[in-house]
This record gives C-alpha cells, sequence and structure tokens, in this order.
C-alpha cells in the first residue's frame, strides 16, 4: 500500500454499467484513508497523455450524484480507441506518462474496459517492471461483448443481453400481427463472440415459446443452404419467422459476409450491414416480404433498459479494484467465477493480466443447440440470471435524467 493519488479512465465502446463501476471504484478510494486526490482522465489513456483531468472529489462530491452516476448509461468521463504505439513512438508514450504519473503523485491507475483496454494495461505493467516504478495498474472490466477471459461475465453484457431480449420479443409482436408471411432479420454486435446474439434466445412469445426463431453466431460456420432449410423448417409451423444474427457471422472459410476492408488502429474492420446481406439471400432464395434491422448503437448504452444485476455487479467489481491496489496488486484484472452449486452467487477476485490480455472468450459449443442455431439449455442457464431486477434512473418531465460531466464542472 502506497500514499499518493489515483487516476480512473474509461475506455472502448460505451456501456449501459461502465459508470456504475466508475461510481464504485470512487467510492471504494474515497473511503481510503491517504488516498489524496481522484482524478478523472478525459477520454482514456489518450487524454492521459495530454493531462486532461478532472478533480473527482469535486465533481462527484453528494451521494446524489454518485447515485445518479449508476444508472448513467455512455462514459461519463468520455472514451478513446487508442492503441499505445499506433503513432510508432511507443517507448516516448511510456516515457510520457510515467513522467505524468511521477508529477501528479500518481500510485494507482484504474482503467475501466474491454480487450483493448486490457492490452494497455498489459503494456503498462510490462513498461514498469522493466523500468521501474511504483504505480497500481489494475484493469477493470467492460464490455457488451462479454468476450473477456478469466471472467464469469463481463460487466454492461447484463444490460446489453436485456436490451436485445427485450426488443427481440417487440419485434416479434410487431411482426405478427399481420396476417401475411414475413421474414425479420435482426443484427446485433458481436464480432467474434455471439453472446449478444445468444442473448435474444431468452426473450419469450406465447406459452414460453422462444420469440427468435432462429439464431447464428460468429463461432459457428454461416451457410446459406442451412439458412433457406431452417426457415423453412419454421414456416411449416408459422408464417412469420424471425432471425438473430451476429454482425461478425461468417462463412466456412472464415469470411464476414460484412466487413469494411478499413482498419481502425487495433486492426479491427468496420463491420455492419450483415442483415442486409442475408436480408438480399433471403429475398433470391425464398422471396416474400423481408426486412433487416440493425439494432446498431443503442443495444451499448440502453439506460432505459438496465439490468439491476448487472448494475449492482458493475459497482461490487469497481469496489474490488480498489482494494486490489490497495492491498499491493498490479497487473491484475477483476474477474468473477460463478458458484457452482446453489443459486445464482459470484465471487470476485483477480487474474494476472496476462491471462486476460490479447485474448478473446467464445461462446462455448455447449451453449448452442445441436444445430448451431439456437439457445442450449445450458446457455439459457448460464444467461438468465444476468438480467434479472429492474433499475431506473430518476425522471425528469418525463424522460430519464443522467449525470453530465459538462454540468458538474
Amino acid at each position: 500500500m502506497e500514499l499518493g493519488n489515483c487516476i480512473i479512465a474509461q475506455s472502448g465502446g460505451p456501456t449501459a454499467a461502465i459508470n456504475a463501476t466508475l461510481a464504485g471504484v470512487y467510492t471504494a478510494a474515497s473511503q481510503k484513508k491517504g488516498m489524496g486526490h481522484i482524478y478523472g482522465g478525459l477520454n482514456g489513456i489518450e487524454g492521459i497523455l495530454q493531462e486532461k483531468f478532472v478533480d473527482l472529489r469535486q465533481v462527484l462530491c453528494s451521494e446524489e450524484r454518485v447515485r445518479l452516476l449508476e444508472t448513467t448509461p455512455s462514459s461519463f468521463l468520455g472514451s478513446c480507441r487508442y492503441k499505445l504505439g499506433q503513432s510508432g513512438h511507443l517507448e516516448e508514450e511510456m516515457a510520457r506518462l510515467f513522467s505524468v504519473f511521477a508529477d501528479h503523485n500518481i500510485r494507482y491507475f484504474f482503467y475501466i474496459g474491454g480487450n483493448d483496454s486490457m492490452d494497455t494495461i498489459l503494456q503498462l505493467e510490462k513498461y514498469q517492471q522493466a523500468h521501474g516504478g511504483n504505480v497500481a495498474f489494475i484493469g477493470v472490466p467492460k464490455t457488451i461483448d462479454n468476450d473477456l477471459m478469466c471472467i464469469d461475465h463481463t460487466p454492461g453484457f447484463g444490460s446489453a443481453a436485456k436490451y436485445i431480449a427485450t426488443t427481440v420479443q417487440e419485434i416479434a409482436l410487431d411482426t405478427a400481427v399481420y396476417d401475411m408471411d414475413s421474414i425479420v432479420v435482426v443484427e446485433v454486435m458481436g464480432r467474434n463472440a455471439g453472446w449478444l446474439a445468444l442473448s435474444a434466445g431468452l426473450a419469450r412469445g406465447p406459452f414460453g415459446k422462444p420469440a427468435a426463431d432462429l439464431i447464428y453466431l460468429p463461432e459457428f460456420p454461416f451457410s446459406e443452404e442451412q439458412l433457406v432449410a431452417d426457415i423453412q423448417k419454421v414456416r411449416s409451423e408459422k408464417r412469420q419467422v424471425v432471425v438473430v444474427i451476429s454482425e461478425g457471422i461468417q462463412n466456412a472459410h472464415g469470411e464476414r459476409i460484412a466487413e469494411a476492408k478499413t482498419k481502425d488502429s487495433f486492426g479491427h474492420g468496420q463491420l455492419g450491414g450483415a442483415a442486409k446481406q442475408v436480408e438480399a439471400i433471403i429475398k433470391a432464395r425464398i422471396g416474400g416480404k423481408v426486412r433487416a434491422v440493425e439494432l446498431n448503437v443503442p443495444q451499448r448504452a440502453a439506460g432505459h433498459c438496465l439490468s439491476a444485476t448487472d448494475i449492482v455487479e458493475s459497482v461490487q467489481i469497481g469496489e474490488a479494484a480498489v482494494d486490489a491496489a490497495w492491498n499491493g496488486e498490479s497487473g491484475v484484472m477483476v474477474t468473477t467465477e460463478r458458484a457452482k452449486e446453489g443459486s445464482y452467487r459470484l465471487m470476485i477476485g483477480t487474474t494476472d493480466i496476462i491471462h486476460i490480455a490479447n485474448q478473446e472468450k467464445i461462446v462455448p459449443e455447449s451453449y448452442v443447440n445441436q444445430e448451431k442455431n439456437h439457445l442450449s439449455p445450458a446457455g439459457l442457464a448460464y444467461l438468465a440470471p444476468l438480467i434479472q431486477g429492474e433499475i431506473s434512473a430518476p425522471v425528469e418531465a418525463g424522460l430519464p435524467r443522467y449525470a453530465y460531466l459538462s454540468e458538474w464542472q
């Protein structure tokens, strides 16, 4: 345990729970005697390089503000998709960061993010081990993709899953009103891991039957022939078909059916448009009324459809991050393990970042049915607890009231 200041930053795509985690980190840090300034780093590691800080003790100066932050979606401190070294000057950037840490007496760095953010924690820890330093680098998990290793599920995923299942259920209701044949293709996020699409299997229709008839994930090859056969099988029992796909579905050759050639700083191609591609396939092979729906960004930060389980756990994970740093840990990410017996319960710990960074947790085969086109009982048992409970932001003038940094500075 080192006395000094701390900095908290957020990175990557926003979620409905990332600010709940921020609230947990801040609350726990503010209760540690001897911990001085609690800085918020604006726009992730990119902002820290530029010394763009706010004093969170002044910003989050009341219990009311902290509670409001817990139910505010998106990234309160802003975000970035900046990869250290992308400018070609990694050593200079690292030296700059450690100079910033020293100038501000920062002893604790909490980075709330997903895969790319955990790579940043790994790089910082490796540099410190090679060059010396006294900063506790703690990765705090966040991603709706649920693809981080060594954790039962990631904060933000439960609320996104709840939103997707709710939306698919509503789409199925909309589709069913007309006495006609129709097919709706719903595209959700998921580059390599199909957790979000799988969560559509939670949606229920009449008599408790699945509202989504077919679900296709990037983990298993997508085949036009199977799609056509699957739809025809569903149509033998009902006239309206709801198909859910991950944006990253790919054929047997590993080629995604919709990916731009341009890459971001982490080498990821822009995805989107898979539903339109599938819509075209269905129109050509089957015909009839077909509609493509791309849920796009609303699924990331739907503050009106929060999972209480997700928000409560996100706060707890933030608090655990502070305890880990205070106890002398560094180069780790806060992780969870589900109790194997009894009712749903999580145990929180930490795991060395080397086992997490630059790796990806995909949907296991046991979580899908034999045909690879829907949720299995094991998948249902895994997902169902994560969307339980309702929690809402305060309402003002008929709309949710959220926390805005610009109003509190």
